[in-house]
């Protein structure tokens, strides 16, 4: 009996040790916070992770559309503006997003979470570095956020705003 609960120990204990632990932090690093953009784009983090845009690209279209998302990046946030703009630094330019309606879900412009911009550059221009100015998501105004498209502004730091 004793030799069957040993048995019984050991291998709960050996199965316990062999699991998937690649979200663990290695000694003396910190475990960056991740997140999956659902629809495979950039995320750009506004504040504390309170709020995120996700920014994919589409080159063929020239068009970059943005995503206003929670702080997980799992649900869409409305926004009750017909646009705003990013400034690209160099060369400097801006991006205009237009809000996008979508009646399959009930959004419109005034009440959408997606936002689309249109520039012949984007058809060639696959990396940049650029600055939203000011954006406002519920009750909280970002400013200044800056960011690399296509790496984001996710780091181990905390993101100004």
């Amino acid at each position: 009996m004793k030799s069957c609960l040993l048995t019984v120990l050991l291998a709960a204990a050996v199965l316990t040790g062999c699991g998937d632990h690649s979200d663990r932090p290695v000694a003396g690093k910190p475990h960056k916070h991740e997140h999956k953009p659902p629809h495979g784009g950039t995320p750009v983090v506004l504040g504390s992770e309170e709020y995120h845009l996700e920014l994919v690209l589409d080159p063929m279209a020239g068009r970059l559309t943005a995503f206003v998302m929670d702080g997980e990046l799992e649900n869409f946030v409305r926004l009750p503006v017909p646009s705003f703009v990013v400034n690209v630094t160099e060369p400097a330019r801006g991006l205009v997003f237009q809000a996008v309606p979508n009646p399959a879900s009930g959004e419109k412009i005034g009440d959408t979470s997606q936002f689309d911009a249109q520039a012949d550059w984007l058809k060639t221009t696959t990396n940049f570095d650029a600055v939203l100015p000011s954006l406002t998501v519920r009750s909280k105004t970002y400013t200044n956020v800056s960011f690399n498209f296509p790496e984001g502004n996710d780091t181990d730091e905390e993101p100004k705003n």
